[in-house]
């Protein structure tokens, strides 16, 4: 009568650092596919975003300011290029998917122009400037590091004027800013190219006929 109840606690003891053991096992794996984090800064942020979501491993693309000493601050006072923000993005990744090497590549090679200062395209200001935001020593050193590969291998035609600054905060854009690209890609050309000839939807539209 007495052996069994030791039996079932040796028997439960066993069991118990069994399952030690596993969750001992996955928790390296768990930790090496934890999400990071980059922000960058390249002219207007609803094309920089469209770029990213594109990215395998990204796991979300948001707009935003970032680079300026005004908390929260909305779209027109950044607009006005007195907050000292840049029109940034925040990217959350997986780094076992895609590195930050990788997305400092996208991010020089095709989400801007790394060769103007103060502007992308028609964009002009210091809301538009390039900015890597760099979030630790590691992201520091593979930034530097590639912009000097960059740099040795005359990848542009002019030297490259992206700025890297330490990051310090990042401020959500307003709503309807998000993926702003992704819903009106030919609208967004036209109303920055063409000003003068843009109008609303509701103002587009002929008036009805008698």
């Amino acid at each position: 009568m007495i052996a069994q109840p030791r039996r079932l606690a040796r028997n439960g003891a066993v069991l118990g650092a069994v399952v030690m053991l596993v969750c001992l096992a996955a928790a390296p794996a768990r930790a090496q596919s934890r999400d990071a984090t980059a922000v960058f800064a390249g002219g207007c942020f609803w094309g920089v975003e469209s770029v990213f979501e594109h990215v395998r491993g990204v796991r979300s693309a948001t707009a935003g300011y970032s680079g300026g000493s005004v908390a929260d601050p909305s779209y027109e006072l950044v607009s006005t290029g007195g907050t000292g923000h840049a029109e940034s993005v925040r990217v959350v990744y997986d780094p076992s998917v895609v590195t930050y090497r990788q997305l400092l590549e996208v991010f020089f090679r095709v989400a801007h122009d790394p060769t103007t200062r103060d502007r992308q395209g028609p964009d002009e200001g210091s809301q538009y400037r390039a900015i890597v935001f760099y979030r630790d020593s590691a992201q520091l050193a593979a930034t530097r590091s590639y912009v000097a590969d960059l740099t040795a291998q005359r990848a542009f035609s002019g030297p490259i004027v992206t700025e890297i600054r330490p990051f310090q905060a990042f401020y959500r854009a307003e709503a309807y800013h998000q993926h702003y690209a992704a819903l009106h890609p030919q609208v967004e050309r036209l109303k920055r190219m063409f000003p003068a000839l843009y109008v609303d939807e509701s103002e587009a539209r002929p008036p009805a006929r008698p």
